[in-house]
C-alpha cells in the first residue's frame, strides 16, 4: 500500500478528493491519500502545492518525490528540506487552456479589436488589420506552453519567433536560444508573449533597453510571471508610444494591490490570473502516471533542476 499525503490548499481537496484516488486506481497503484498524519515517516509521495501550510519536509524522510500540482515551482525550488525529486506539473489541460489565452489575445490586438469594442463614437473607422503572415509574434519562452502556443500562433500563419534558454526546434517557427539570441528574437517584433519561468536569469527580461527593440507601438502580452517585467519600464514604455497596450495575468504581487498604477493605466488590460488552471481531472492522471513509473523503477518526469529554477 502507498500513502499519497495531499499537502495543498483546503479549497483543493474537494476538487481532487475524487479523482485523484481514482487516477491512482487506474494507474494500477494501491494507494490510499491521506491530508494529514503522525507517522510522516510512513508517506510515499507528497502531493504539493505551495499554498497549503507545509513548509518543512524533513519529517517525511521516507518519501520518494514531491509531485507539485503547480506549473511553476518558484516558491518551492529553494526549500532545502526537501531531498527528494521535486516535480513540476506538465499538464496537457494546463497548455490547451495556456494556448487558447495567448491565441484569444493575440488575435485581439493584431486585429485591433479594442477600436470597436472601447469605440466613444459613431465613426465609421475602417482600418484593415495586415494578414497574419505579416505580424511578428515573439514568444519569450518555448517550453511546454510556449510551444504549444507557438504552434498554435503558426498555424493561424503568425510569423512566429521564439527564444528560450536553451536550442529549440518548432516546425515552422524562427527560434533562438540564449544571451545572444534575445535581441534578435525581439527586434522589430509587435507582439510580445512571456511564457518564461520565473528564474534568476529571466527576471525583468523585459526592461527599457529590450522594450527598445520592439517595433513602435508593440503588445506586450504576459500569462508568464510578474517577476518577468519591470514595472515602471513597461509604464514608461506605454506612455511614450513604444507600447501601445499591455495585457498582463500575472503580477509581482497578487492579488494586485489595490493602489497599483497598472488598474488606472489606460494601456493595460488586467486578467486575474486566469490564463491557464490546473484542471484536477487532468493532472491527477499525470501525478498517478509520475507515482506509477517511480514504483515500476522508471525514471521521474518533469524532474525540476533545482540549480536552474525549472
Amino acid at each position: 500500500m502507498i500513502t499519497v499525503l495531499f499537502a495543498a490548499a483546503e479549497r483543493a481537496w474537494p476538487e481532487y478528493e475524487t479523482v485523484l484516488p481514482a487516477a491512482l486506481a487506474e494507474a494500477g497503484l494501491d494507494a490510499t491519500v491521506i491530508r494529514d498524519t503522525d507517522r510522516p515517516e510512513d508517506v510515499d509521495y507528497i502531493v504539493y502545492a505551495p499554498n497549503g501550510t507545509l513548509t518543512d519536509f524533513t519529517p517525511y524522510a521516507n518519501v520518494k518525490a514531491v509531485l507539485s500540482l503547480w506549473a511553476g515551482v518558484e516558491k518551492i525550488v529553494g526549500n532545502t528540506t526537501i531531498t527528494c525529486p521535486l516535480c513540476r506539473l506538465v499538464d496537457p489541460s494546463l497548455a490547451q487552456g495556456m494556448t487558447e489565452w495567448v491565441v484569444g489575445q493575440v488575435l485581439r490586438h493584431h486585429l485591433g479589436l479594442d477600436r470597436y469594442i472601447k469605440r466613444d463614437s459613431r465613426d465609421w473607422d475602417q482600418v484593415t488589420p495586415p494578414l497574419a503572415s505579416q505580424r511578428k509574434v515573439t514568444i519569450l519562452g518555448i517550453g511546454e506552453l510556449g510551444a504549444a502556443s507557438a504552434r498554435a500562433l503558426r498555424a493561424l500563419g503568425f510569423d512566429v519567433h521564439g527564444w528560450s534558454n536553451s536550442q529549440k526546434e518548432i516546425d515552422g517557427v524562427t527560434c533562438y536560444a540564449g544571451a545572444g539570441g534575445l535581441e534578435p528574437a525581439l527586434t522589430g517584433a509587435e507582439i510580445v508573449v512571456l511564457l518564461l519561468p520565473d528564474a534568476p536569469g529571466t527576471q525583468n527580461v523585459i526592461n527599457a533597453e529590450t522594450l527598445a527593440h520592439l517595433a513602435q507601438g508593440a503588445v506586450i502580452i504576459n500569462p508568464g510571471r510578474g517577476p518577468l517585467i519591470d514595472d515602471d519600464a513597461l509604464i514608461d514604455a506605454l506612455n511614450s508610444g513604444q507600447l501601445s497596450h499591455a495585457t498582463l495575468d500575472v503580477f509581482r504581487q497578487e492579488p494586485l494591490p489595490q493602489d497599483h498604477p497598472f488598474w488606472s493605466h489606460a494601456g493595460i488590460t488586467i486578467t486575474p490570473h486566469v490564463a491557464s488552471e490546473t484542471r484536477p481531472f487532468s493532472a491527477a492522471k499525470v501525478i498517478a502516471e509520475n507515482m506509477r513509473r517511480a514504483e515500476a523503477g522508471e525514471a521521474l518526469m518533469h524532474v525540476v533542476d533545482r540549480e536552474r529554477g525549472y
